[in-house]
């Protein structure tokens, strides 16, 4: 929008702005809380010009190791060894990655990865059904001609467990090939193949991180809105949306200490989730309009929660020998089986008994070639697996650190049992440990306002992904001045939620952002 000369007041909640962008330091050491690599970064390609048209190409990116996932599958019932599965950049290379593996289910692999190629390229017509006329699109969908254009539905309406059990009956290889589902947030049992295969896609080349850390990247944006005449506010926390009694969106109400602000503009773009953008407005607006944005929240619902934890290490990426990758740690034998009977449990205690069934750890420190710089000497480690919501609902509206005692043990306790499952990979690093924090749900609700401390907005799941939501979740809202971007707009991430944006752009311009992209494209490459 300030690329077309738009003035843009950003209202960010936090104290800090760019969301899961932002980093936090503590006594030596920097985390990264959301962006933990990023795919398709390669030079001249539509996500790399985006978001150097976003920054002025003022955010440098540092490819990760050629081994850029690393999947773990633990052998505890049976005592043997871990077994280790890297995954290298390159299909062909994944691919013979994943043979060499299991060499008895070459045939499958093979027809699985045919499958993800086949699914990602309908992404097109996934894009289109955001962009086009919402009228158009629901007639399309409604008359069923919609399915003679695309095969997207074939894919989006299949969960990746169908496809799994279609392709093989190893438990371990359908551990491998769904690792990454924890990307978005969804099982095999759940998650819509059409995701899966398009984050496959994303990472076929492997991944990158910002140099200087994820920070970087909403410092680099805050100039580009300024340049226009727009500004960037944090601690500005939206409490409605405001209308003018006749359907019409026409600004937002602000908390600015114990008053309310009221700021008009012409148009209201919400990056605050499609959950809270209904709870922000007015029953009248909602009324008095055709809009599927009350449809969309009692179909669909928020996604699971997430557990994180921040592990400062004393010593250098060099002396821990930590390697700019990330790990992906499975513990049990049936994925599914093991994911659902884990977030079941309802007395958070009883985890310190079980086995966590997915970990994904990551070294920041050692994808970034400035940390050492920043922070000589030291090392940090996150980890990531789900967690209930139930688990703390219970301390919801108590105010960020000053939840109580038996909040503090149990989220500890959580943190200690993931550490330890860690360490059993990593046993050099146990006893390298200077700072240890866990983030819960409920840190997620306070610092980025998701309803039940989810990560990746709209569960990411089969309904999601039916060609009616696939119609409903875009910019145009169908309320008058009110658009809707994010990660509820198109699929979760980074890129997901950048490439929204750009939807969301155009809806509110009245021109297609993603033509002009590709015609600088191209520009680019006949001057090469």
């Amino acid at each position: 929008m300030a690329k077309a000369n738009k003035k843009v007041l950003v209202l960010e909640q936090h104290t800090k702005a760019g969301g899961c962008c932002h980093t936090f330091s503590e006594k030596g050491f920097e985390f990264d809380v959301g962006i933990h690599y990023i795919g398709q970064l390669q030079e001249n390609t539509m996500v790399r010009l985006l978001i150097d048209q976003l920054t002025e190409g003022q955010v440098a990116w540092e490819p990760l190791d050629d081994n850029f996932d690393t999947v773990v599958l633990t052998k505890k019932e049976s005592g043997g060894p871990a077994k280790r599965v890297p995954l290298h950049a390159g299909r062909e290379t994944i691919l013979q990655n994943l043979i060499d593996a299991f060499p008895d289910e070459e045939k499958g692999i093979r027809k699985f990865l045919n499958l993800v190629k086949d699914a990602s390229s309908t992404s097109l017509a996934f894009a289109l059904l955001k962009l086009l006329p919402y009228r158009f699109c629901r007639f399309l969908v409604s008359s069923g001609l919609i399915h003679r254009f695309t095969r997207l539905f074939r894919y989006s309406e299949r969960s990746l467990q169908e496809v799994l059990d279609e392709v093989t009956t190893d438990d371990d290889l359908k551990t491998v090939l769904a690792y990454c589902f924890g990307d978005y947030g969804v099982p095999p049992s759940e998650a819509s193949f059409f995701v899966h295969a398009i984050l496959l896609r994303h990472f076929e080349k492997g991944g990158f991180y910002p140099v200087g850390g994820a920070s970087e990247i909403a410092f680099h944006i805050i100039p580009t809105i300024e340049a226009a005449g727009g500004r960037v506010l944090t601690r500005a926390q939206v409490t409605a949306i405001l209308d003018d009694g006749h359907g019409r969106v026409v600004g937002v109400r602000v908390a600015k200490g114990s008053e309310q602000v009221e700021l008009r503009a012409p148009v209201v773009i919400s990056d605050a989730g499609v959950i809270n953008t209904v709870r922000m407005l007015s029953k009248d607006v909602l009324d008095r309009n055709p809009t599927p944005l009350p449809r969309i929240v009692s179909t669909l619902r928020p996604g699971y929660g997430f557990l994180s934890l921040f592990v400062g290490l004393r010593g250098t990426k060099e002396e821990l020998d930590l390697q700019a990758r990330n790990y992906w740690i499975f513990s049990g034998k049936k994925l599914d089986h093991d994911f659902s009977d884990f977030m079941s449990i309802r007395d958070p205690e009883q985890v310190a008994s079980v086995d966590v069934p997915m970990l994904f750890v990551s070294f920041p420190s050692a994808k970034d070639p400035t940390f050492e710089q920043r922070y000589p000497g030291n090392s940090c480690c996150t980890v990531v697996t789900f967690a209930p919501w139930e688990w703390f609902e219970a301390w919801k509206d108590a105010p960020v650190n000053k939840r109580g005692v038996e909040y503090d043990e149990m989220k500890d306790n959580l943190g200690r049992r993931m550490w330890e499952h860690t360490c059993d990979i990593f046993p050099h690093l146990k006893d390298k440990v200077e700072y240890f924090e866990v983030g819960t749900p409920l840190s997620n609700q306070h610092y980025i306002a998701s309803t039940r401390g989810e990560i990746y907005g709209m569960h990411h799941d089969v309904p999601r992904f039916s060609p009616q939501a696939i119609v409903d979740m875009r910019p145009d809202t169908q309320i008058p001045g009110l658009f809707l971007t994010g990660q509820d707009v198109f699929t979760c991430g980074f890129v997901g939620a950048m490439f929204a944006g750009m939807f969301s752009a155009s809806a509110v311009l009245g021109r297609n952002v993603h033509s002009d992209l590709a015609k600088l494209k191209k520009a680019i490459k006949k001057h090469e």
